[in-house]
């Protein structure tokens, strides 16, 4: 699985170190290449600090605490674990794990439930529309599909309504030898009880036929009325079922997802520290802080060309600062409640870039697709992948009719004017893959220098006030330089 670090390369490729050998990989496998993918930050740094009787806790929230403090916003990308199965900590998280599991399996009984629910509805529907249809073509005022609806709905009312007098039925009395033979003949082709008397039948079968009539075209009136009520009622409670479901998707996903972080990263139990017989823990933790850069504030400090000051930009760029910690530390028990503290040994690297709003997006976007929980993945397949295959029914159900209003949206001034409304502006799509990234302008180019400039003097900053707080040894700052040229150009 490819790490932040891969996928910032692979994003941008001023900070890949092995550009030939990703180049090769990308033509057979994208995801290999993005794994493959070295990153070559523009300024680093590293910080090792081990202490048993210390905890580690504060080293990660001091850091933390920090970034915010000199203008980063930060968000956290990897929390990682894996601990010895001999160690208390192990059985203590097993037990919270299994709870949730529990509690979340609960949950996708009733989700299942609902499914099939759904599809029962779906089916009821689609035969009322099916017999909806026929009352709509029996009051067209075109007479071929008034005939059609209209012979459509007689033959459900032989079959469902009729059929039910059994051996008094128009269909049994046409089968059998008493004299009836026209008699289904003729009902299909009278409108009304008055075209009866016009027929050439004899009053045997007139006698039967005239009452018939009468109460097939009362029976039309009455189910016609019905159905749509029945219609509407179910529409109602698919629109419930479906709520239902979704409702059931959002409580399941929280016990699913914890279950899924309490549980232990395979690849890591390899690791020679984790050793069974020990109580120890491994802990990776990856935060992500960035600073947008404004050119018309940087412009008027004499950081950026003083011309940048009216600079339109299309994606705005963010200096960016990577933190990752490594923790080894030994769970000790602190309170009766099964709070735990870690002692031990940290690693933490701090790494300087800069980046688009466009490639943070494409990061973002990215490290879900890594983090793809199988918990999720259970929940979507159950959920999502069920009702994926059902969109189609549920949208031509579920969604009102638009009327022509949403064509023609006039305004006051338009009403009175006649001058056209005004057009919404277009939303600009976000970028969700490396292929939908633009290369940098000049002007971006500059602006992306600049900002990297910005990471390096934070991570340095960071670094280098941490160490002298806790009071360990420290150098002077690097003297960042910008092109002469850009100072006092106005």
């Amino acid at each position: 699985m490819a790490n932040p670090e891969n996928i910032i390369a692979f994003i941008q490729p001023r900070y890949l170190a092995n550009p030939e050998e990703v180049k090769a990989l990308l033509k057979e496998n994208e995801q290999e290449a993005m794994e493959k993918a070295k990153f070559a930050p523009v300024w680093e740094h590293s910080l090792v600090y081990d202490s048993g009787a210390e905890q580690l806790e504060p080293v990660y929230f001091w850091i933390l605490d920090f970034m915010r403090d000199i203008g980063f916003d930060v968000e956290k990308l990897i929390d990682n674990f894996s601990t010895t199965v001999g160690g208390g900590y192990f059985a203590e998280l097993g037990a919270r794990a299994t709870k949730m599991q529990e509690e979340g399996m609960k949950i996708l009984g009733s989700v299942n439930t609902v499914i099939k629910s759904i599809i029962n509805l779906l089916y009821d529907l689609k035969e009322f529309e099916i017999r909806l249809k026929q009352y709509e073509l029996a009051e067209s005022k075109d007479p071929k599909e008034k005939e059609s609806g209209m012979l459509g709905l007689k033959q459900i009312w032989l079959d469902k309504v009729d059929a039910q007098k059994g051996y008094g039925s128009i269909n049994m009395m046409t089968r059998s030898d008493i004299g009836f033979t026209t008699l289904r003949d003729a009902f299909m082709a009278a409108k009304t009880p008055e075209d009866v008397d016009k027929m050439d039948l004899n009053d045997r079968v007139k006698r039967v036929l005239k009452p018939r009539v009468a109460e097939f075209l009362e029976w039309v009136k009455r189910s016609h009325a019905e159905l749509k009520k029945r219609f509407e009622i179910e529409k109602s409670y698919l629109k419930s079922q479906v709520g239902a479901l979704k409702l059931y998707t959002r409580w399941a996903k929280p016990y699913l997802k914890a279950a899924e972080q309490l549980g232990m990263k395979e690849k890591k139990l390899t690791e020679p520290a984790l050793v069974n017989a020990f109580n120890t823990l491994l802990l990776e933790l990856t935060i992500l802080g960035k600073q947008k850069i404004d050119p018309k504030k940087e412009a008027e400090a004499k950081n950026l060309p003083y011309s940048f000051r009216d600079l339109k930009l299309k994606k705005p760029y963010y200096a960016c600062v990577l933190v990752s910690f490594t923790f080894r530390g030994i769970p000790q028990r602190v309170s009766q409640a099964g709070h735990y503290a870690f002692g031990g040994r940290v690693e933490v690297s701090f790494k300087a870039f800069a980046l688009s709003e466009d490639e943070l997006n494409v990061l973002a976007e990215e490290m879900k697709k890594q983090d793809f929980q199988d918990a999720l993945k259970l929940v979507e397949i159950t959920t999502e992948e069920s009702l994926k295959q059902l969109t189609e029914d549920l949208d031509h159900f579920l969604e009102e009719k638009k009327e022509e209003k949403e064509k023609k949206q006039k305004d006051f001034f338009e009403a009175l004017f006649g001058k056209p409304a005004k057009e919404k502006k277009k939303e600009k799509k976000k970028a969700k893959k490396v292929k939908d990234l633009q290369k940098d302008t000049f002007e971006e180019s500059i602006i992306r220098m600049y900002a990297e400039q910005v990471a390096a003097s934070s991570c340095f900053k960071i670094y280098d006030v941490y160490k002298k707080s806790h009071g360990m040894v420290s150098f002077a700052e690097p003297a960042w330089e910008l092109p002469g040229s850009w100072r006092g150009q106005k």
